[in-house]
């Protein structure tokens, strides 16, 4: 008879889900202010899985509607790391200034570019 260690006999490992993650770029990508295909790229080459970059595997998925990126990962990854890759990307081609990355009010798994208030700003210093 065989022992197992650290299990008990009929209990079965539970498969675990996938994350989603969705980055809506729709107003920037209206206004041609940026590329989807090069910030999905950026993403796929950015993104570090078992603390190499690039080597995504079959653990983590890249893939783009016309204005989403939408990431799906096996294991465990941060939303707040996509946030500051998003950034990242913002700052490097320098629309950082313009847009900032904001979490969806309704759906928590998804963020949202959007542009500053810089109207509303310039009526409060009036």
């Amino acid at each position: 008879m065989a022992v197992t260690v650290g299990r008990k006999p009929g209990k079965v490992a539970a498969k675990k889900k996938a994350q989603t993650f969705t980055i809506d770029c729709s107003k920037p990508v209206e206004d041609k202010i940026m590329e989807i295909s090069s910030f999905e790229k950026f993403l796929a080459d950015k993104i570090k899985v078992d603390g190499k970059a690039g080597v995504l595997g079959e653990v983590v998925k890249v893939a783009r509607d016309k204005s989403k990126v939408t990431v799906t990962s096996e294991q465990h990854m941060s939303k707040r790391y996509l946030k500051y890759l998003t950034k990242k990307y913002l700052k490097k081609h320098n629309v950082r200034d313009w847009l900032r990355v904001i979490a969806h009010n309704k759906d928590r798994a998804t963020y949202e570019l959007r542009y500053f208030n810089i109207a509303d700003n310039e009526a409060e210093d009036e």
